[in-house]
């Protein structure tokens, strides 16, 4: 988030001028008071001047109406941040991290020995007592999660638009989100473990796509994934090879909490490995009192393996998010300008009123001279407020 300096600028003009402005307008009026002006003020009080009256009365209407109009603003901004909050995500955050595992630069060089080590990283986290599943997350993190591929359906023409968002997961990865399947089914460790070419799209790919309903069994291919030795590891062919759609999950944020959900397609994270990966990690406690539990498992396994330094849990992930925090921001400053703008219109209208009730103090003297009770006089004075 940046300050804009124009509008920064503008706004202390503007504060400059309203200072500057309703300062000197007192002293102009009093500079041009006549003598005759001063002898006749114990008259023009009985009833106040009209000019006067009317000047108090646009000063009450336009404070109300600026106090209402900051007052909608606010309410506005907290409704938007409400129904941010309240967004369907498509999955479940809490309790759960994601701990990020680099590898050392040329290590794990062969497809076989990477995939086999990130399995076993896997597979010892799991191990823990409190841990209630661990998954593998290349690069599937929501609520902003995938890399924009391009991708081909078998059978259908090739557009360059048709573009979608890619997940490297293992078949753990949707019961730890808590991802509902649809239909069909998702691969299992032995697929995983083989590199099977076969994919689960999600409910919007699916809909856009296959409108009738007719998914399961087609053939899609995602043609950018490289593999570039050793940085990447994929299997062999795989940006020529064609992977059979077995399975349809529900949708899951993958771009942000206010866009749309962007067509998705999971494959086994064994068909394009990098140097380093994402453990996902669903516990039964807050996550990130494992931390340190989790990097003693981890060192089992290789002591010179590391993690990631920032590591959050994926309720973070989300409140962390630009999306989250700039509805937050906004919520909050409009509800302390609300409240100030009351506070401000509180004070003055009761100043305003209590100016004029004071210039109306000889009226309401002979009113009640003449018979008038208190309570004719407060209806009076609440009556001009009223009337405003």
């Amino acid at each position: 988030m940046r300050i804009n300096l124009s509008v920064l600028f503008f706004s202390v003009a503007v504060a400059l001028a309203t200072g500057v402005l309703f300062g000197l307008w007192p002293a102009l009026q009093l500079s041009r008071t006549q003598v005759g002006q001063i002898m006749q003020s114990n008259a023009r009080r009985l009833a106040g001047g009209v000019h006067s009256r009317r000047t108090h009365d646009v000063l009450i209407a336009g404070q109300i109406a600026l106090t209402m109009l900051l007052l909608a603003g606010a309410g506005s901004a907290m409704e938007g941040f409400v129904r941010l909050m309240h967004a369907p995500l498509g999955y479940d955050p809490h309790n759960v991290m994601s701990v990020g595992i680099p590898l050392r630069e040329n290590s794990y060089t062969t497809w076989a020995s990477r995939a086999a080590y990130f399995e076993q990283l896997r597979a010892k986290v799991a191990e823990m007592s409190a841990v209630t599943m661990a998954a593998i997350s290349s690069n599937a993190t929501p609520p902003r999660s995938g890399w924009n591929s391009r991708f081909e359906i078998l059978g259908k023409p090739a557009v360059e638009q048709q573009m979608g968002s890619i997940h490297l997961v293992n078949p753990g990865y949707f019961a730890l989100l808590r991802i509902p399947l649809l239909q069909g089914r998702v691969w299992n460790e032995t697929e995983n473990h083989d590199g099977a070419h076969v994919a689960v799209i999600n409910r919007t790919l699916a809909q856009r796509y296959f409108p009738n309903g007719d998914a399961i069994g087609h053939f899609v291919k995602l043609p950018t994934m490289e593999d570039r030795p050793p940085v990447v590891l994929s299997a062999a062919s795989i940006a020529d090879s064609w992977l059979q759609i077995v399975g349809i999950v529900e949708d899951a944020r993958n771009d942000g909490l206010r866009n749309p959900i962007k067509p998705a397609v999971f494959v086994p994270y064994t068909l394009s490995m990098r140097e380093g990966t994402q453990i996902l990690v669903r516990s039964e406690v807050p996550p990130l009192t494992l931390l340190h539990a989790v990097r003693m498992h981890l060192v089992t396994v290789n002591p010179d393996q590391q993690t990631w330094n920032e590591i959050e849990d994926l309720d973070s992930w989300i409140s962390n998010g630009p999306e989250w925090q700039q509805e937050h921001l906004a919520a909050w400053i409009f509800g302390i300008f609300a409240w100030l703008a009351l506070a401000l219109a509180a004070v003055g209208l009761y100043s305003v009123v209590s100016y004029t009730v004071a210039q109306r103090t000889k009226e309401f003297g002979i009113r009640m001279a003449l018979g008038a009770q208190r309570g004719d006089v407060l209806r009076s004075s609440l009556r001009q407020l009223l009337e405003v």
